[in-house]
């Protein structure tokens, strides 16, 4: 790549990057993620909402190189974990969630059943 007469070199793509996992929240649970959530605010109103920008932050994501996969949430499950870690549910929380998903399954999670 030439810039301003200058040689930019590429680094090449590295082979081991990590995977990096997106809560992927079902259509059905979202009302339930809503109620159990201490940072409602920050959450969308619909999942609808939710799914737009979700789609979208996948795709530019991928665009720039990201290793991603989709993880499945059930609320329940999320809930007991944070009981469990004696977590409030909120973003913190979820990402935590969604780490420990990606590491129980060694980084092969399935793509939830559901694109909605």
């Amino acid at each position: 790549m030439i810039s301003h007469g200058r040689r930019i070199r590429r680094k090449p793509p590295d082979k081991q990057q990590p995977l990096t996992g997106i809560g992927w929240y079902r259509p059905e649970q979202w009302q339930r993620l809503r109620e159990v959530s201490v940072d409602t605010d920050k959450l969308e109103k619909t999942h609808a909402e939710w799914l737009e920008i979700a789609r979208k932050t996948f795709s530019d994501l991928q665009r720039l190189g990201v290793s991603l996969v989709k993880v499945d949430v059930d609320v329940e499950e999320l809930l007991t974990w944070c009981h469990e870690q004696r977590l409030p549910v909120d973003a913190k929380a979820r990402a935590r969630f969604m780490a420990h998903k990606l590491q129980q399954t060694g980084g092969m999670q399935q793509e939830p059943p559901h694109d909605s």
